[in-house]
């Protein structure tokens, strides 16, 4: 589903941006614009032989193709406030992921998910009764190398929460489970293209 195509056309919409010309890039083949999907769009840096995140942003709504890739491309590269904006002199070392999301299911329990099978997705009420949400792509708990009450406790703290994280609290957040069909390329096999 999701192609490098996908992130080829994230490439065109950042170098468009960085260089100042309206993206108005067109399609590549096999492109269809009109499929919606909500979606992530993931820019790592490569260093010292690692990857490094450098933007991770999406949308849960499903959105155009054409439209949301373009969208999030730019948004993940330049208005992730866990990062400075990505500069033209990054560009040789990046590389993008594109992940349309899929299977959306509501669980009852918090644990009712499969590390690097699953995306969770939660809401909760922190410490002031303000609803707040947090997300990990199905990759990021088997990256990180953590179980799912790990990965619970720190989508928590992303999500703003900061009193100590008991087994009440775990229970008590609402709970979706999503898949994601994922693309990656980097720079020099864009180039390539």
């Amino acid at each position: 589903m999701a192609t490098k195509q996908h992130c080829a056309y994230c490439f065109d919409s950042l170098v468009a941006h960085l260089n100042g010309i309206p993206s108005t890039n067109p399609l590549p083949l096999n492109f269809d614009g009109t499929l919606e999907y909500p979606l992530f769009v993931t820019w790592n840096k490569a260093s010292r032989g690692k990857d490094k995140l450098r933007g991770c942003i999406g949308n849960f709504s499903a959105m155009r193709l054409d439209v949301g890739l373009r969208e999030y491309a730019i948004t993940s590269a330049f208005r992730d406030t866990r990062f400075k904006p990505i500069g033209p002199s990054e560009l040789p070392r990046l590389s993008c992921s594109v992940s349309l999301l899929t299977d959306f299911e509501e669980v009852a329990d918090y644990v009712d998910w499969e590390v690097g099978k699953h995306g969770v997705w939660i809401e909760f009420r922190n410490e002031r009764g303000r609803k707040e949400t947090a997300t990990f792509l199905p990759e990021v708990a088997k990256e990180q190398g953590w179980t799912k009450v790990e990965t619970i406790n720190n989508l928590l703290r992303k999500g703003g929460y900061e009193l100590t994280i008991t087994e009440e609290m775990r229970r008590s957040v609402a709970l979706t489970r999503y898949q994601s069909k994922k693309a990656h390329l980097s720079y020099d096999e864009y180039m390539d293209m």
